[in-house]
């Protein structure tokens, strides 16, 4: 019995320590984004349209996050007229990581076009 129940306990661990960055991302940014106009994958092809890889548009991202700047947007002058410049993420710099990780997997093309 104790051995089911310790099973039972790193099963459920594992299970949340992989899904820990589809709930940061689920809760911190899916949430806002549902609120905009523009749906939330539109930002992430755009991102990959101006940067190309992984590498940079995860770097572009995490930086615009941190710092967010009309300078530094990739949105049309007239979205940020309308609704602008996102805040700053509260996020730690890891979290954020995870939630763009879990974005990046969520959206990527690489890998799924024939």
């Amino acid at each position: 019995m104790v051995r089911i129940f310790f099973i039972f306990i790193f099963s459920t661990i594992i299970l949340l320590a992989e899904n820990s960055k589809d709930v940061i991302y689920d809760l911190n940014c899916v949430g806002c984004h549902k609120k905009m106009p523009v749906t939330i994958d539109k930002y992430f092809y755009r991102y990959l349209l101006k940067y190309s890889s992984e590498t940079k548009v995860k770097e572009a991202m995490f930086n615009y996050l941190k710092n967010p700047t009309k300078e530094e947007t990739i949105m049309a002058e007239s979205f940020i007229t309308r609704f602008g410049v996102k805040k700053k993420t509260n996020l730690t710099d890891a979290k954020l990581n995870e939630a763009l990780d879990s974005y990046w997997e969520k959206y990527k093309i690489f890998g799924r076009l024939k």
